[in-house]
């Protein structure tokens, strides 16, 4: 590893802790309205700045390290309520130059780009029937529906999406608690792929269905969203699981307009947090997911949108943390084995760099400390540093397909 990329790893962490030790602010505003004050609306600014290294990416071979100052999230959102009945949720990311993707740099700049993330409606008649209506978190996976600023390791698992979607899609969903929370259920009706046309590259356009349950054994998590710790304020075992399906999704051959496929998904994870006295907080989780989309990876000319993280897939995630009793200092580790049916690590999309029944583990290690009562004394986690080291290893390996380790040092504010 070269001396320059050293370097720059130890400015990154020195930088990082300078910035933890800024002075004090203030929370988000609020304003409330209507009769009573029953109406609220309060505005919020979270924010992930990341120096990262990786060695690998740049140069003629894409062998030398490569350096990077960004951004992981900028938001600004909006929330809303009404009463006891009604809500509203609209939040908007700004991203800018993000060229490092999870298994490989890219060779032009991204530029940036400006978008409405959520925009949802929320309907709450009862602890056992709630509504979402509009843009929000599909029900599928728990570690996509855990907070992006609430997570125990740096960020969440970069292998889980569904396809044809990020974290988000358009639709209906109704959820719930029983018994006090220890049970909770999920049904919704999303968008899933976009309804397009102009090419016919679409068998049929369906919605997507999915439903997910969980049993809380020990404190309930009686959220729409869960967190990746809970930082021993609560004692937490939960046993989740999920599936979900949409028909002729794409084809096998779009040019013999031929072999339509369906995707359907399950997943099952397990999330365990106990803190004990005097001894600290310790945090298990893990999950497994399955993507099928009907093997349409060995059609003639499969549909390209389908295929590699986006394609068919399947894996799971382990990950554990231990949080200090007295220091604010939470130690995590974290292992990924993955199965794709077709990869191509390369950003140029270049066929000869497609790799069939490729596997990928991924290992990561680092620390999060969390700075107290100082951005927002209701939020443990609005001032945070966190530093990771991860590796990606691929079992068969090619010029797009080889070992890299990144470095990354993120400040988190949430205003």
């Amino acid at each position: 590893m070269r001396k320059s990329f050293k370097a720059g790893i130890l400015f990154a962490a020195a930088l990082g802790l300078a910035v933890g030790f800024a002075g004090e602010s203030f929370a988000g505003p609020q304003m409330t309205f209507g009769p009573d004050d029953e109406g609220a609306l309060q505005i919020d600014y979270k924010g992930q700045f990341q120096l990262v290294g990786r060695d690998a990416g740049s140069g003629p071979a894409k062998e030398n390290s490569t350096m990077s100052m960004n951004f992981r999230r900028n938001r600004l959102a909006l929330m809303g309520k009404y009463g006891d009945m009604f809500g509203l949720y609209v939040q908007t990311e700004f991203t800018e130059d993000q060229n490092i993707n999870p298994l490989n740099v890219q060779d032009t700049n991204s530029g940036s780009n400006f978008e409405l993330i959520d925009a949802n409606f929320r309907i709450k008649l009862d602890e056992r029937l709630q509504f979402n209506i509009g843009k929000f978190k599909y029900g599928f996976n728990r570690e996509t529906l855990e907070a992006c600023e609430a997570p125990l390791t740096l960020d969440r698992s970069l292998f889980l999406r569904a396809p044809s979607v990020a974290t988000r899609d358009k639709g209906v969903g109704v959820w719930g608690n029983i018994a006090g929370g220890m049970f909770q259920y999920r049904a919704d009706v999303t968008e899933g792929r976009k309804a397009t046309t102009a090419d016919a590259t679409q068998p049929a356009s369906s919605f997507r269905y999915g439903v997910r349950g969980h049993v809380s054994l020990l404190d309930p998590e009686k959220d729409y969203g869960y967190k990746g710790t809970y930082l021993g304020k609560k004692k937490v075992l939960t046993v989740g699981g999920a599936y979900q399906v949409e028909p002729k999704i794409a084809y096998a051959d779009i040019v013999d307009k031929s072999g339509a496929e369906d995707y359907k998904g399950w997943t099952a994870d397990l999330f365990f947090e106990y803190p004990i006295e005097k001894v600290g907080t310790v945090t298990v989780s893990g999950a497994y997911e399955d993507i099928d989309l009907g093997d349409l990876y060995k059609g003639a000319n499969p549909d390209p949108s389908l295929l590699g993280l986006a394609g068919q897939k399947n894996g799971y995630y382990a990950k554990a943390g231990y949080l200090l009793p007295s220091t604010p200092l939470q130690f995590f580790g974290r292992y990924e084995k993955w199965r794709f049916a077709s990869l191509n690590n390369d950003s140029n999309g270049a066929a000869s760099g497609n790799v069939f029944d490729q596997k990928v583990s991924w290992y990561g290690a680092g620390a999060n400390y969390y700075i107290k009562n100082v951005l927002n004394p209701n939020n443990d986690q609005a001032l945070k540093l966190t530093f990771e080291w991860s590796k990606a290893a691929f079992d068969k390996q090619n010029a797009t397909s080889k070992d890299f380790n990144t470095f990354t040092t993120q400040l988190q504010v949430v205003f």
